[in-house]
């Protein structure tokens, strides 16, 4: 079945390169969200004064892939601990994010955040757990950004080794698969336990 998945964690160029890594994600698309302006542009985002973050749209088969497994993948590719900051990028648009679509949702990334800060994994997440509001696409200069332009400096430094960490520690869930999948009846604890360890 096909849901949707919002999230913001630093530039949405990382966020949208590392989720298409991933077996059972259809489409990722950057965008805006969470925001006070009506169809905002980069630029106007960029200056921090429309509210808006800077966030992906991730639609993905949930009989290949689940949501936990997803925030599984966005907390270990950005700090959820810098309120407004991911690495050399600065302000609000930049801000560690979940926007839900459902209760379903926000009760399993309230209860990721709970287990990640219970295993001492991270202290002090600053993440917003908010319902999401109106979605805006992104130029589409910004769409596939990191496919179209992977030895770009800014790409070269930051989004490559996110997408090489989610090739890495996720394998199994990545599109070329090869990995070892998580054991069945796998705790949440216990996975928490696993992956940020």
């Amino acid at each position: 079945m096909t849901e949707t998945a919002t999230f913001a964690g630093g530039c949405f160029w990382c966020i949208e390169a590392a989720m298409k890594e991933l077996d059972g994600v259809h489409a990722a698309e950057s965008g805006y969200t969470g925001g006070h302006t009506e169809d905002p542009s980069y630029r106007a985002v960029c200056s921090g004064s429309t509210g808006h973050a800077e966030a992906v749209q991730v639609e993905y088969d949930s009989d290949v892939i689940t949501y936990e497994e997803l925030l599984e993948v966005f907390f270990s590719i950005h700090d959820p601990t810098t309120e407004d900051r991911e690495g050399p990028d600065v302000g609000s648009q930049y801000r560690s994010a979940v926007y839900y679509h459902d209760d379903q949702q926000q009760e399993l990334v309230e209860g990721f955040i709970d287990a990640l800060e219970t295993e001492g994994v991270y202290e002090g997440i600053v993440t917003e757990v908010e319902p999401l509001g109106e979605w805006y696409r992104a130029e589409e200069k910004h769409q596939d950004y990191f496919e179209k332009n992977p030895n770009q400096p800014y790409c070269a430094a930051q989004v490559r080794p996110k997408v090489e960490k989610v090739r890495e520690k996720f394998s199994a869930k990545v599109r070329a698969d090869g990995g070892v999948p998580a054991a069945s009846g796998e705790s949440l604890a216990d996975r928490v336990r696993r992956l940020f360890r």
